[in-house]
C-alpha cells in the first residue's frame, strides 16, 4: 500500500495471525496494527511480532481506520454493539471473515452507513496460498476496495464477486475445497498401500503429486482440461484411470457436492441472521 493505515483486528485466531503475518512479511509496519483476543497465547505471540495488543476492543479500534472483524459468527453482533459509537464517530472500512452474516446485519448493528467488505478465505492461507472471495457493499469506495485487496492478498489471492450471494459458491469451492483435495490425498495413499506401497512412500508421492499438479496448472497457459488430456496417452495407464473416474460419475459427483455446500451455506447464514 502507498500508505499504511492503523488496523484493528477483532480476534487474534489462526486465521487472523495468518493475515498478520503475511502483512508483516510484506513490509506492514507492525506498530500499524492492533489485536485483541481473550487467550493471553495468541497475544504474546503477536507482541513478539511488535504488534499492539489489548483485551479492550474499544481500546483496539480507537484510531483504527480499518477493522477486521475476526470473531465467531456467534458473537459478532455483541462485538460490533460493543464497538459501534467507535465506528460511527469515525467511519472507518470495516472486514468481515465471520462466515455466513451478511453485511446488510452487520452493517444494522454497527449503525448503517457503513464501508463493509465480507471476506471468504479458506486454510491454506496458513500457509501464504490462500483464496479469498471479496464482497463491497455499495459504501465502499474504490480506495478502500483496494486497500482490502491487498490486506487479502498477503495470504493468497483474493477475488471480488459483485453478488453478495455468491460467497456462498466461494464457499463451496475453494471455502471448503481444500478438504476435497485432502479427502482425495487420503483415497490415493490408501490405494498406493493396497497397491504395495509403504504408508510413508505412498504418502510423499502423492502429496507431491497434489503440489506439482497444482503448480503446473497455476503456471500453465492452457485450461487444467487441457492438461488432463496431454498426459493421457490413447491406451496408456491414466487413460485407464481417467475412465474409471468418469465411468463412476466423478464429474457428476462433485457438481452433487459443490452444490450441497452452497445450499448449506445459505442454510448456515439464514440461521446466523436470524
Amino acid at each position: 500500500m502507498s500508505k499504511h493505515p492503523t488496523l484493528a483486528f477483532i480476534g487474534a485466531g489462526n486465521m487472523a495471525r495468518a493475515i498478520i503475518g503475511g502483512l508483516i512479511n510484506n513490509g506492514y509496519p507492525a506498530e500499524q496494527i492492533w489485536a485483541t483476543e481473550p487467550s493471553e497465547a495468541n497475544l504474546a505471540d503477536l507482541q513478539m511480532q511488535g504488534i499492539n495488543t489489548s483485551n479492550d476492543n474499544k481500546e483496539a479500534v480507537a484510531n483504527a481506520e480499518i477493522i477486521v472483524l475476526a470473531v465467531k459468527p456467534q458473537i459478532l453482533k455483541s462485538v460490533c454493539d460493543e464497538i459501534e459509537n467507535a465506528v460511527q464517530s469515525q467511519q472507518p472500512m470495516i472486514i468481515s471473515i465471520a462466515a455466513g452474516i451478511m453485511s446488510d446485519s452487520i452493517d444494522h448493528w454497527l449503525g448503517t452507513n457503513n464501508a463493509i467488505v465480507r471476506c471468504m478465505p479458506n486454510t491454506p492461507a496458513l500457509v501464504g496460498t490462500g483464496a479469498s472471495g471479496l464482497y463491497a457493499n455499495t459504501y465502499v469506495n474504490d480506495e478502500q476496495r483496494q486497500q482490502a485487496e491487498e490486506i487479502l492478498s498477503a495470504i493468497g489471492i483474493a477475488l471480488w464477486v459483485e453478488d453478495e450471494g455468491q460467497l456462498d459458491a466461494v464457499t463451496a469451492v475453494s471455502g471448503s475445497g481444500p478438504a476435497y483435495y485432502f479427502l482425495m490425498m487420503e483415497s490415493m495413499i490408501e490405494a498406493g498401500k493396497k497397491l504395495g506401497l509403504s504408508e510413508e512412500v505412498a504418502t510423499q508421492l502423492t502429496l507431491q503429486t497434489a503440489l506439482g499438479a497444482a503448480q503446473m496448472a497455476s503456471s500453465s497457459d492452457v485450461d487444467p482440461a487441457e492438461l488432463r488430456r496431454r498426459v493421457t496417452s490413447p491406451n496408456g495407464t491414466t487413460e485407464q484411470a481417467i475412465k474409471q473416474f468418469i465411468d463412476g460419475g466423478l464429474p457428476q459427483l462433485v457438481d452433487t457436492a459443490l452444490q450441497a455446500c452452497n445450499d448449506r451455506s445459505v442454510e448456515l447464514a439464514k440461521e446466523l441472521d436470524q
